[in-house]
């Protein structure tokens, strides 16, 4: 326990004596302190009547120390520099990191957003700062310290680690099997309303590739909705509009929920693309990120082998 603290002056006075000491002026202490420059004077008054010493001689518009002055200047600076370290420290340890992170429109709303909260709940001490793009090229700025991008895992400059491949089947509905025929086979699904995408991205399977996989003319596919992003497709297909392309890993939680279902079980499509994790190599990301991508990779080890019929 600390003794004699009746010896102790305020700490806003020692700081104040501190700035004076330094500027050499109390206007220049009282505008770096945002206080006027009575308050400091009397402050310095006050302390020198705590010490009953003289601690500043006073000019017309500077101030110098005194032999007291400058003993006391020497013996609370330590103690003081101290205080603001273990300060700053503190503050830091209670001020949450952020770690920034981009990633498809796919995977930032069907696969991420899902689990966020999950890893929120055991990581208070980081944020996630999320952009979605279907942009290569925004998603791999150097304002990001994570990506999660669609490819053959070959970035140059970056270090990619797999998430999950890329397995796509027909998903639809329940509600719309209800009010259809049984789709015994994947010939029958050119009779069907298909939902497809409309983008940039020609390496992406759309029901023209997929159905060609399958050995069906993609000349005979017949779409009945076109929307303009992934999660708007998966929607559609959730509400019962058609029969969309499933993303395995990207549509699980409504596999699991049961707002859509697989109407032709085992009949899917497997590329050699996937989605990995990318960092940028010889950069030094915050060390949160090392935790987040961990927990990436860990909740990838979990996930469901769709291919695995």
């Amino acid at each position: 326990m600390l003794k004699n603290r009746s010896a102790l002056p305020r700490l806003d006075y020692l700081v104040a004596f501190q700035v004076a000491a330094e500027l050499e002026s109390f206007a220049a202490t009282a505008k770096e302190l945002n206080v006027s420059e009575t308050a400091i004077s009397r402050k310095m008054k006050l302390l020198e009547q705590h010490f009953d010493c003289a601690l500043f001689v006073r000019g017309h518009r500077s101030v110098r120390l005194t032999e007291q002055g400058r003993k006391l200047l020497n013996g609370i600076t330590p103690g003081l520099n101290s205080i603001s370290l273990i300060s700053q420290e503190m503050m830091a340890d209670n001020t949450p990191a952020t770690v920034r992170m981009s990633a498809t429109n796919s995977v930032s709303s069907l696969w991420l957003m899902p689990r966020l909260h999950k890893f929120r709940q055991a990581n208070r001490n980081i944020t996630i700062s999320l952009v979605s793009s279907d942009r290569d090229s925004e998603c791999l700025s150097e304002d990001f310290d994570l990506s999660i991008l669609r490819g053959d895992g070959n970035w140059p400059g970056f270090d990619a680690r797999l998430l999950f491949g890329e397995t796509v089947f027909p998903v639809c509905a329940p509600r719309y099997l209800e009010n259809h025929v049984t789709i015994p086979n994947t010939g029958d699904l050119l009779d069907q309303a298909l939902i497809e995408v409309s983008n940039n991205h020609t390496e992406w399977l759309n029901w023209k590739t997929w159905l060609a996989h399958k050995g069906h003319d993609p000349d005979r596919v017949r779409h009945s909705t076109f929307v303009n992003t992934y999660p708007l497709a998966i929607q559609a297909a959730v509400d019962g509009l058609g029969i969309a392309l499933g993303w395995g890993h990207l549509v699980d939680q409504h596999l699991r929920s049961g707002s859509l279902i697989r109407p032709l079980n085992e009949e899917y499509v497997r590329t050699n693309s996937g989605y990995y994790l990318l960092t940028r190599q010889g950069s030094q990301p915050p060390g949160e990120s090392e935790i987040v991508a961990k927990w990436l990779l860990q909740e990838s080890a979990a996930r469901k082998r769709f291919d695995d019929a």
